[in-house]
């Protein structure tokens, strides 16, 4: 009887995942300023321009940082799920999926948790403090390690491959999945980002419903 709880837990666990993560992608995505400008990041004034005094940019920051672990659920619960022709695509795609979620949240907890911090100095000193926030935009020191972070949409398109071949997802939910996990790996323009968490709400979705049924 313990055992059928736990296994329902999972399995409920799982399916939820499945839906959550792609909406609290969307609605962190959705709350970056000036949205329809599809300005790149290139100089620390542009990063200050994004979060300076916008409360929004780090709740949105915190979501899709706080999604991680719901990423990490639905790639390891997919390693599980496929055992037939998907079985080495689940595997592969989740250890670099993984790795990649991992990767997320650090880039999550320098842009979300440092900058919060930031926000909090007073206005005049503040204003000093611009020009050294340009070591945040060029991936000073081991920033760099953020380069990896096309890892996690790679491992979870590989992953989607598998889906499909096991007719987990129909070709439709997929080929939309790995379509706005391509259009994720961008530079920094968060409308395209958005687009493409849409495009994974609606591949995603059906499947956790199905999953959670």
């Amino acid at each position: 009887m313990k055992n059928m709880k736990i296994e329902t837990i999972k399995s409920k666990g799982f399916a939820l995942s499945i839906i959550l993560f792609p909406l609290m992608l969307f609605a962190g995505f959705l709350m970056h300023p000036d949205l329809l400008e599809m300005k790149m990041l290139h100089t620390a004034q542009d990063l200050v321009d994004r979060f300076h005094n916008n409360p929004l940019y780090h709740i949105g920051h915190l979501i899709v940082m706080m999604a991680v672990p719901l990423v990490i659920v639905v790639m390891a619960g997919t390693m599980n799920r496929l055992q037939g022709k998907g079985k080495k695509y689940a595997f592969w795609g989740g250890v670099v999926g993984i790795f990649g979620a991992f990767i997320l949240a650090v880039d999550k907890g320098a842009l979300c948790l440092v900058l919060s911090a930031f926000d909090t100095i007073p206005e005049s000193q503040f204003q000093g403090l611009i020009p050294y926030l340009d070591v945040i935009v060029q991936k000073a020191g081991l920033l760099w390690i953020v380069c990896f972070l096309p890892l996690l949409p790679l491992g979870a398109i590989i992953q989607t491959i598998g889906l499909i071949k096991e007719n987990i997802v129909r070709k439709w939910q997929g080929s939309l999945i790995i379509i706005g996990l391509l259009l994720l790996n961008n530079p920094e323009i968060e409308l395209i980002s958005t687009i493409g968490s849409i495009l994974m709400c609606i591949g995603y979705i059906p499947w956790g419903v199905k999953e959670l049924a």
